[in-house]
């Protein structure tokens, strides 16, 4: 049985510091993972760029602001991350800015997937350990809701990419210009029925 509540409290990292942790990491030629080949270093570093990229550009949708609104408990928002994921790169920050926006009614922290095998293994997609995943805990201590590692649609289109093209850079490529030319649309519009869940 997972213990959402401790997991949150005592090993949950806030944004600032998870961006500090991968930071630092690369200055020792490390990511947050044990995977520190050249080929996840780089990954890791322009992963910090794509995270203020989003930081910069980003604006919550009216109709996402209005399910935010209309929350009447609070709630803890856990996600499981990893600095080498780039779909974490593109996602984190907008959980981070739904949680600054929300304050006293959202409250963040995030976890490294593999540091955390047992609630990661919780919580899988398709069997497979995807990150990120977000996680909506009530004031109970109990995960109510859960979403990720992608918007639905690009879930769908990654899985025609990866039976065309077996150069997985090119994926990643394909990947990164449609979160680029989606601007979080897709992913504010299916957070907006997570949190309308919750009423």
């Amino acid at each position: 049985m997972v213990n959402y509540s401790n997991i949150f409290v005592n090993e949950g990292l806030s944004y600032s510091a998870y961006k500090e942790l991968v930071t630092k990491r690369l200055e020792n030629g490390q990511t947050t993972g044990e995977d520190s080949s050249e080929a996840m270093l780089h990954y890791s570093k322009m992963n910090l760029q794509r995270m203020k990229r989003v930081e910069k550009t980003i604006h919550l949708l009216p109709e996402l602001e209005k399910e935010l609104l209309a929350l009447t408990d609070k709630y803890r928002l856990l996600i499981i991350t990893e600095g080498w994921c780039g779909d974490a790169a593109q996602l984190v920050p907008v959980f981070q800015q739904i949680a600054l926006q929300f304050p006293e009614k959202l409250e963040l922290r995030l976890v490294l997937r593999d540091q955390h095998l047992e609630l990661m293994d919780a919580h899988l997609t398709n069997g497979g350990r995807a990150i990120p995943v977000m996680l909506v805990i009530n004031e109970k201590g109990e995960q109510i809701a859960k979403w990720g590692p992608r918007p639905a649609i690009l879930q769908e289109l990654l899985g025609g990419w990866k039976k065309e093209e077996s150069d997985l850079f090119k994926v990643a490529e394909k990947l990164h210009h449609w979160y680029a030319k989606d601007q979080t649309r897709h992913t504010q519009e299916e957070l907006s029925q997570v949190f309308r869940s919750l009423k």
